[in-house]
């Protein structure tokens, strides 16, 4: 797109914006229905031969359906942290229509316990997403062996 100058301001005239989005067919969406599904499909997505290694983010967006529209690797970090930007998260929500996230990241110390600062951060998450009328449906914290779901825990 090519900009145009206001010539007597010397201005670059605002563009609109576009765009596009396709769904995939939905017989061939993924259906996630509890925890274990979510495990199981974050897992097909992921390289699990690194995750003892350094903590990853990922968020999976799904249909009201709750069919996975799509999934993304939103940080990586270091063998204790990770930075997360939740604008990311929500960015990429909004261009796909999702009604639902599922937010999962790793503990590559393989301890399946969750944190006062993820407690802090999926707080934070909820309260964005609820703005949005976007549901947090969970929070995996995963390791090469099982996983831990805040709802399954009823920290959501």
């Amino acid at each position: 797109m090519k900009n145009v100058l206001l010539p007597s301001l010397g201005l670059v005239t605002p563009r609109e914006v576009e765009l596009h989005y396709k769904r995939p067919i939905f017989d061939a969406m993924a259906y996630v229905d509890k925890a274990e599904r979510a495990d199981f499909y974050i897992r097909k997505f992921i390289n699990q031969d690194i995750i003892d290694f350094k903590e990853f983010f990922w968020t999976l967006f799904l249909n009201s359906a709750n069919r996975i529209l799509a999934f993304s690797e939103i940080g990586s970090g270091t063998s204790n942290m990770v930075a997360v930007n939740i604008k990311e998260i929500f960015q990429i929500a909004l261009v796909l229509n999702a009604s639902s996230i599922i937010l999962c990241h790793n503990h590559p110390s393989g301890k399946l316990e969750i944190s006062s600062s993820d407690k802090q951060f999926t707080h934070r998450v909820k309260e964005s997403a609820a703005l949005l009328s976007i549901e947090l449906l969970d929070h995996l914290i995963i390791t090469s062996e099982s996983y831990l779901s805040f709802a399954e825990q009823g920290e959501l």
